[in-house]
C-alpha cells in the first residue's frame, strides 16, 4: 500500500517529530512531506535516510530561520503537496499538516499535537507575548488568526478519523472541530533513562525558557524560599529575564546536553514544572528516573503525574501558575515526601513507552483502515503487517462522548 506521512515542518528533533519517526518505523515504505526542511545532518537520522518532500516555502527567503514569518502562506502551501497517489495519509499537525487534501479513495488519519493554539484558546496570550495587543500589527494579527480558524475547522473535515497525544487535546479537538479524537499518547525514550533512588536537596527544572514555560513563576517561588536551592537548565528568549529576576539560591546553567540533563534528573530532590503543556515529556522523562514531579495540574501534566490525592502518588499538582501555588504545593510535598516511590515513579512513566505508542498506533490504523475498506467498491485489501512485532496495547481511551440531544 502506498502511504504518505505530512509534518508540520522540520527544523530540529523534538516532541512532535518522536511521533513522525515512529510512524517511519511503523510504515518503512511511506514518503515524507513536510512544509520546509531545515533539519541538520545530526537531527536528521530518525528519519532513516528518507528524503522530505516540501512545499514552495522551502525556497523563500529566511526561510530557514523567519520561516514563522510565513504563517499567513502556510495552509496554501500545504494544500499543494499533491498526495493523489497515497491510499494511506497520515498526517502528524500542530498547525497545518492535516489541512492536506485528500479524495474519497484515500484514508487521512490525522494525529494532533495541537489545534493550533496561537489561533484558538491561546490567542489572547500569544499576541500579548508577541507586543501586539494594540495598534495596526495588532489588528493585522488578529485578522489573519481568525482566517486561519475558519480555514482550520473547513479543512477538519477532509480527515477521516483523529487522535490526539492527550486527553486535554482530545477536549481541545472536540472544541474547535466538534470533533472526537482517540487519545494515544505519544512515545517517550523510557529506556533511555535509569531509575535512581539516591537524591539531593535541590529542586530542578528544564525546558525552552519561552513565556508559555512560565520559567519565571519557579523563580520567583524561590525568592520566598532562600533556604532552598533551585537548578534551571534551559536557553531561549527568557534568559537574560530569568537571570536578573534569579536570587543566589536560583542556579541557571542554560543549554546542557541530555546526558547531563538525565544526571541532574537521577539525583534532583523532584523535578518542578510551571506550564500549561499539551502532553509534556520531559516530565515523565524525570518520572523515568524515579523523580517526583511538581508541577501544574493543568493540561497534559494532570494525566502524566498522580498527586497527592493518589492512593500511589508521584508527585504534587498546583492549580494556579502563581508563585505562591508553587511554594504551597513545594510545602504539601515535603509534608508527604516519605509516600512517594522512586519505584512508583518509573512503574508510571512506563505507561508513555514507545512499544505502547507503536501497538496503540498500529490497532488504530487497522481499525479505521477495516471500517474505510468495508466502504470502498469491491472493498481493499487488510492493511498488512508493517512493523515488528510489538506487546498488545493497553485499552485506549476516548474523547467524551457526544452529549448534544437528539
Amino acid at each position: 500500500m502506498r502511504v504518505a506521512i505530512v509534518h508540520d515542518w522540520f527544523v530540529a528533533y523534538a516532541g512532535s517529530e518522536r511521533v513522525v519517526e515512529q510512524l517511519v518505523r511503523l510504515f518503512p515504505q511511506a514518503d515524507v512531506f513536510s512544509l520546509i526542511d531545515f533539519l541538520s545532518p545530526s537531527d536528521r537520522r530518525f528519519l532513516a535516510g528518507k528524503t522530505v518532500r516540501t512545499s514552495f516555502l522551502q525556497r523563500l527567503p529566511l526561510a530557514r530561520n523567519k520561516y514563522a514569518a510565513y504563517l499567513p502562506l502556510m495552509p496554501l502551501a500545504i494544500e499543494q503537496l499533491d498526495l493523489s497517489g497515497y491510499d494511506l495519509v497520515l498526517s502528524s499537525s500542530h498547525c497545518v499538516a492535516k489541512g492536506v487534501l485528500s479524495g474519497p479513495d484515500q484514508l487521512h488519519l490525522s494525529y494532533v499535537h495541537t489545534p493550533m493554539r496561537y489561533a484558538w484558546d491561546a490567542q489572547h496570550e500569544y499576541l500579548a507575548g508577541a507586543g501586539l495587543t494594540r495598534g495596526l500589527k495588532s489588528w493585522y494579527a488578529r485578522w489573519m488568526l481568525h482566517k486561519m480558524r475558519l480555514w482550520d475547522v473547513r479543512t477538519s473535515h477532509g480527515v477521516d478519523s483523529f487522535a490526539a497525544n492527550s486527553q486535554f487535546i482530545a477536549r481541545r479537538v472536540w472544541k474547535a472541530y466538534r470533533r472526537h479524537a482517540q487519545v494515544i499518547y505519544p512515545p517517550v525514550d523510557i529506556e533511555g533513562f535509569s531509575l535512581s533512588t539516591d537524591r539531593e536537596d535541590f529542586y530542578l527544572t528544564a525546558s525552552r525558557l519561552v513565556p508559555y514555560k512560565r520559567v519565571d513563576v519557579l523563580v520567583e517561588a524561590f525568592s520566598c524560599m532562600p533556604h532552598k536551592r533551585l537548578v534551571v537548565i534551559g536557553d531561549g528568549p527568557e534568559l537574560n529575564r530569568l537571570r536578573a529576576m534569579a536570587t543566589s539560591n536560583v542556579e541557571l546553567r542554560g543549554f546542557q546536553d541530555s546526558a547531563v540533563l538525565c544526571d541532574t534528573m537521577q539525583r534532583a530532590r523532584a523535578f518542578l514544572f510551571a506550564a500549561r503543556e499539551d502532553f509534556g515529556i520531559v516530565p515523565v522523562e524525570a518520572q523515568a528516573t524515579g523523580a517526583p514531579v511538581i508541577a501544574f495540574g493543568q493540561g497534559g501534566a494532570s494525566e502524566t503525574v498522580r498527586g497527592l490525592d493518589s492512593a500511589e502518588p508521584t508527585g504534587a499538582l498546583f492549580g494556579e501558575q502563581t508563585a505562591d501555588a508553587v511554594v504551597e504545593a513545594i510545602r504539601a510535598f515535603e509534608s508527604q515526601e516519605h509516600r512517594i516511590r522512586p519505584e512508583a515513579c518509573r512503574d508510571n512513566a512506563s505507561r508513555f513507552g514507545v512499544a505502547r505508542f507503536q501497538a496503540e498506533f498500529l490497532e488504530f490504523v487497522r481499525q479505521q483502515w477495516r471500517w474505510f475498506s468495508d466502504r470502498l467498491p469491491g472493498g481493499m485489501d487488510e492493511l498488512p503487517e508493517t512493523s515488528p512485532r510489538v506487546p498488545e496495547p493497553s485499552p485506549m481511551h476516548l474523547a467524551p462522548r457526544d452529549r448534544r440531544a437528539a
